[in-house]
């Protein structure tokens, strides 16, 4: 028999009276006879870092590069005692300036030393932090202060624009407002004259050291932190995660790392990119500070991180699938410009190292020739010395996932959770192949089970046992802050209602296969899952990024794509066409060319005829940056995108009809 990563603990029942049917309930092998005992050193995330500062006072905690002569320069650290006095200052400033316990103190800028000092004050004094967030657009940030209640803001210098801006009214019920670095005078001014007591960094701290007060440490059952998220569509949502929830996460992973050989250490170091303001980056620091290890931030350029990973020379990497996906791009474009034959070894010695991978062998007694004569280089690529690679937020795809494994020299894993979940609810094992395009087995303290879905045709009792994924447990939230309505729509009988449809594999491991909301009917009441087919058309070469659109009036799909420039160019070579990229965007050959192209990925895949897409946008620009088309984990914000392309699909549309005349 197979190796089994899950243990069943309920078997399943069929629905009776209209009630969908329910999967059996899973757990993990470590909680078969009940969930593990937690540990009592444990109660709040005050508990984790306090201890730490006490067992490694003097271990790097936190690094941060400074723009030196017109270059970014070496790492420099803080140490486990050197944060603490900081975090002390400043939680006794927050209590001078009268900031009373169960207070919600929002923190807003780019992931720094500062925004962990922030939130480690808060620990420390029973006051609620609350994440705002860039992506979400100044809108956001001013619908989180008002809704949470926000009295105290700590914002990254060029952050206080966006908070001063007119638009941003509820920036008017601070209290306070400390600067990372310090604010301009004209800012200072004008938080003076909204009645806000505004500081530099060093000066709250240096507040702070004058007025020390005691601590109001946390109960385990406290409000931790309340994390919006952006949901794909409508007003974030504030997700409620107490103390506890968070550290038995942390105990968790401390239980599920027992079972590895390979240990972390206080020499670990993570490089630190995703935001803080989401729980998959905000989870991993605790868990590094727990372990008494190093958290280097990246310098805040998302496309010069490989200049913070040479410097850094990170031992873990979590990324978001695009982040790998872009590692894996850039190995293929390097592999392009070398010799053929040398291309042909790599490949060879690629397949060879797999094939031992896929007969048992751990990645690094797979092939260490293999390692040596090409792999090491996309190692050093990565700095050289990375251990483990974990991809979350979004299904990364087996090729690139497959493609890591074997090349990074590094475990590759997939998790899969929310911030609901306080960021797992599944995690995969290294070394194990069975679980290459899987998210692996249910987490520690999680109950899992499936749920029919009937309108998609998805059964848990069926066989591949597929349905919507609902999960239960100590690290499960406890609802979004005001508002029961949502709360009660997604919590029924204790269990969380995810939304992603899994299916569950004999050996335990899970599969995501789609997402529940994102079904749309077409007029003639087909269901279409968006999702799917974006990753399904995002395939074609010329193209870097698809949005499909449809609606339940129109009878066909219709998408906006921002094609590939280099593949674009080269192909408007080939075609005699002189004319610049962004005039190329317009021109009607490309579009019938785009269009050819998507239809021909269609036919591979096997789509069905009312999933073709029969029209295009082609947009030159990504959706990427400032246009707030996509959430922070880079997921499409359907409705923000209808909004910019809706005159342009109106336009799409009509021609098809015309055409059809």
């Amino acid at each position: 028999m197979d190796k089994q990563f899950a243990v069943k603990v309920e078997n399943g029942q069929k629905g009776v009276n209209g009630e969908p049917s329910v999967g059996p309930i899973y757990r993990n092998l470590l909680a078969k006879d009940g969930f593990p005992p937690l540990d009592s050193d444990l109660k709040t995330t005050w508990d984790v870092f306090r201890n730490s500062v006490e067992k490694y006072p003097d271990n790097k905690m936190l690094g941060w590069r400074e723009f030196v002569d017109g270059k970014w320069g070496p790492y420099l650290w803080k140490s486990y005692k050197t944060v603490y006095e900081e975090v002390l200052n400043a939680a006794a400033a927050l209590r001078a300036s009268g900031i009373g316990p169960g207070c919600k103190v929002g923190i807003y800028g780019a992931n720094c030393p500062q925004w962990i000092v922030a939130m480690e004050a808060c620990n420390a004094q029973s006051y609620i932090s609350v994440p705002l967030y860039d992506t979400l657009g100044p809108g956001a940030v001013n619908f989180i202060l008002d809704h949470a209640e926000v009295d105290v803001v700590f914002v990254q210098d060029k952050k206080v624009k966006e908070l001063l801006n007119p638009d941003c009214i509820h920036t008017q019920r601070l209290k306070l407002i400390v600067c990372f670095t310090s604010m301009k005078e004209d800012e200072k001014k004008k938080a003076d004259s909204m009645g806000i007591k505004s500081y530099a960094w060093n000066e709250f701290l240096h507040m702070g050291s004058k007025h020390p007060s005691e601590l109001h440490t946390p109960e385990p059952s406290a409000i931790c932190t309340i994390m919006y998220t952006s949901g794909t569509s409508g007003d974030p949502k504030g997700v409620i995660i107490t103390h506890e929830n968070a550290t038995i996460n942390i105990r968790g992973v401390d239980l599920f790392m027992e079972q590895f050989e390979d240990k972390m250490t206080v020499d670990d170091v993570y490089l630190s990119f995703l935001p803080l303001a989401h729980i998959l980056d905000r989870m991993i620091e605790e868990y590094f500070i727990r372990k008494g290890a190093s958290v280097g931030f990246y310098h805040g350029d998302i496309n010069a991180l490989r200049d913070d990973m040479m410097e850094l020379k990170p031992t873990f990497l979590a990324g978001v699938p695009r982040v790998l996906e872009r590692i894996h791009e850039g190995v293929l474009k390097g592999l392009e410009e070398v010799n053929p034959r040398r291309r042909k070894i790599f490949h060879l010695l690629y397949n060879y190292k797999l094939r031992w991978m896929k007969a048992g062998y751990k990645q690094k007694y797979a092939s260490p020739l293999a390692d040596l004569l090409a792999f090491r280089k996309v190692k050093n690529r990565l700095g050289g010395r990375i251990r483990l690679i974990v991809s979350g937020g979004a299904p990364l795809s087996s090729e690139v996932e497959e493609f890591l494994r074997v090349t990074s020299c590094a475990f590759v894993l997939q998790g899969y959770g929310m911030t609901e979940t306080c960021g797992l609810a599944t995690l995969g094992f290294p070394d194990e192949m069975c679980m290459l395009g899987t998210v692996g087995s249910p987490f520690v303290y999680t109950d899992f089970r499936l749920v029919e879905v009937p309108e998609m045709g998805y059964d848990p009792l069926s066989d591949p046992p597929r349905g919507e994924i609902c999960v239960k447990g100590k690290t499960s939230f406890s609802g979004y802050y005001k508002n029961p309505e949502l709360t009660n729509e997604v919590i029924k009988d204790g269990w969380f209602h995810t939304g992603d449809i899994g299916e569950m594999q004999p050996n335990g491991v899970v599969k995501i296969i789609d997402r529940k909301k994102h079904l749309i009917k077409l007029s003639q009441g087909e269901y279409i899952a968006l999702e799917y087919l974006e990753k399904v058309y995002g395939i074609t070469p010329i193209i870097e990024d698809i949005w499909v659109y449809g609606d339940s009036f129109k009878s066909s799909l219709v998408a906006v794509v921002v094609p590939s420039k280099e593949h674009s160019e080269k192909w408007a070579h080939q075609n005699g066409l002189k004319v610049s990229y962004s005039e190329l965007c317009n021109h009607t050959q490309l579009r019938e060319y785009i269009l050819s192209e998507l239809k021909s990925t269609a036919e591979r895949n096997k789509l069905r005829g009312f999933e073709h897409i029969k029209g295009v946008i082609v947009e030159p620009e990504t959706f990427e940056g400032e246009k707030d088309l996509l959430t922070a984990t880079m997921k499409k914000r359907r409705d923000k995108l209808l909004n910019r392309y809706k005159a342009g699909i109106d336009n799409v549309y009509k021609n098809l009809i015309v055409t059809k005349r």
